[in-house]
């Protein structure tokens, strides 16, 4: 049995926290200096091959990190969370940059409709408690999407701030091995590979859309504001609650 196996076959939250802590570790010493492609080949080809997937928004940066894992393996599962409630032009920039970039493994995952029927029969749970809105139609999902894996690959960087400040490139968080393989990268060098890539950009980019979630809680962002201003404004709320779940601890 190969050490990323021995995570998923664990026997409880518990057990499967610690070898996931003892696996990001060794991952850690092995590969924490890596960033981009140099770390997410091994990641993706040797440690957890057939095991490991990413997850996406196919938000305003989302063609950076899905450009480098098509170029390692454009089978590596992509997981995309439809809440039912996103831009139409998300969709579209779904399909045309899955099409170019030769995506053959993207999985569009939705909300249990018996959930939202129960919590959410109305479709305005925004309105009143963002966070159970997005626990609903985002953390549950995801939840239900990566059982199947040990490891999962996201797009987050450092320069997003708050809660982003002090990310590493290698995690281990709810008995996941996460990676992180931008967390260093800044904005100016996401924009290079845009132009050197020829990627072609989110179209609510040139609308002034920096971040880009459900339209309800999305905003256009005036110069000097920061990058994810535009997210959930008016709320304390700074992020959708996949990063911040706790599903290792039965939650």
């Amino acid at each position: 049995m190969n050490a990323s196996a021995s995570i998923q076959d664990a026997t409880g939250n518990q057990d499967r926290q610690k070898l996931c802590e003892e696996r990001a570790a060794k991952l850690a010493r092995a590969y924490g200096g890596l960033d981009g492609l140099d770390l997410l080949t091994p990641m993706i080809e040797k440690e957890f091959p057939g095991r490991i997937a990413l997850s996406s928004s196919f938000g305003t940066e989302a063609a950076v990190l899905l450009d480098l894992v098509a170029q390692v393996d454009p089978a590596t599962p992509v997981i995309f969370l439809d809440t039912g409630k996103l831009f139409e032009e998300t969709y579209n920039y779904l399909a045309l940059l899955s099409n170019h970039l030769g995506l053959t493994g993207v999985r569009t995952i939705s909300p249990d409709p018996l959930r939202l029927q129960e919590s959410d029969p109305n479709g305005n749970l925004w309105e009143s408690d963002p966070d159970t809105c997005c626990h609903i139609r985002k953390v549950e999902p995801l939840e239900r999407a990566l059982t199947d894996f040990d490891a999962w690959i996201t797009g987050r960087k450092q320069y997003h701030g708050d809660l982003r400040l002090n990310l590493e490139p290698i995690e281990a968080v709810d008995g996941f091995v996460k990676i992180n393989p931008l967390v260093n990268w800044s904005h100016e060098k996401i924009q290079a590979i845009f132009s050197e890539r020829k990627l072609p950009q989110h179209p609510l980019v040139a609308r002034g859309y920096p971040s880009i979630g459900c339209y309800h809680c999305t905003r256009e962002v005036a110069e000097g504001e920061g990058l994810r201003t535009g997210r959930w404004e008016g709320e304390e709320k700074t992020e959708c609650g996949i990063h911040r779940a706790s599903w290792a601890s039965g939650r």
